[in-house]
């Protein structure tokens, strides 16, 4: 079992048989949904929210918004909806304190401090209150983006592994787990290498209907059929192997002569 750590070292998730494409993908997805977030800053310093939305917006987050005082915060939390916020403590109009308990009463949105007061007395009341970071001015622009993406990872990253999971499904008697991407018979358990596992894929993708052989080499090996075709045999071979009681008499697994493949009989968990 190995582990893969996202960007700056904030995510990390296990993988035992994912191929680094896989995992490339997943981190990518991760970003974009991270990347996609709505940010609203609540500070009221003009040139701080210049300076901080500067920031987000070289590191990649488009949508930021902000406000200056609790009113036009209160405006913009119910009219954008955003997915974090940044908030200062000293506010013209109230606190920033008590504009995160009213936020927290009808979301759960993420917030981080960002505050001049830095006295232990002070942060410890936000984290008490709920709030998910505390950074007191000044701060390092990276900091800054290091604990933010730390704040929505831990939020939003749940949110993306469940969109990421794949199905459980059975073969008659034998168990697939594509998130393991290992096979359960009466005789044991059996594991999938990345090629098996790219071809059942992408057979129980397109299940009850016929894969071309064009397909499933592009899913195993980024390329056509042509010149692939005996080692696509062989991998077809292998697999039924795994998943078939009798390989010889596949039930689940058929060839359709001069066509591709198709797989049959797979019924979810």
């Amino acid at each position: 079992m190995g582990s893969v750590r996202g960007v700056d070292g904030l995510l990390t998730f296990n993988k035992s048989w994912k191929s680094e494409v896989e995992v490339e993908r997943l981190l990518d997805i991760i970003m974009e949904n991270i990347f996609d977030c709505k940010l609203l800053i609540v500070d009221d310093e003009p040139e701080l929210r210049r300076m901080v939305n500067e920031i987000l917006r070289r590191e990649g987050f488009a949508k930021v918004i902000s406000a200056a005082d609790c009113q036009q915060a209160r405006e913009l939390f119910t009219s954008e909806k955003p997915e974090a916020v940044i908030l200062d403590v000293s506010l013209p109009d109230g606190d920033g304190f008590s504009l995160m308990c009213e936020f927290r009463a009808v979301s759960a949105v993420p917030v981080l401090f960002l505050s001049a007061r830095d006295e232990d007395e002070n942060r410890l009341l936000g984290l008490g209150l709920g709030a998910d970071d505390y950074i007191t001015k000044p701060f390092l622009p990276r900091e800054l983006i290091l604990r933010l993406r730390a704040v929505l990872n831990r939020a939003y990253f749940p949110v993306v592994l469940k969109q990421m999971e794949k199905p459980i499904f059975r073969l008659g008697e034998i168990e697939v787990d594509l998130n393991s991407g290992s096979v359960t018979t009466n005789k044991g358990q059996l594991t999938l290498t990345a090629k098996e596992f790219a071809l059942l894929e992408k057979l129980y993708e397109n299940r009850g209907n016929i894969v071309t052989g064009d397909s499933l080499c592009r899913a195993a090996w980024g390329d056509d059929l042509y010149g692939y075709e005996n080692t696509l045999m062989v991998h077809i071979r292998r697999l039924r192997e795994k998943i078939e009681q009798e390989p010889s008499a596949p039930r689940y697994l058929l060839t359709v002569r001069g066509l591709g493949y198709k797989l049959t009989g797979a019924d979810s968990k």
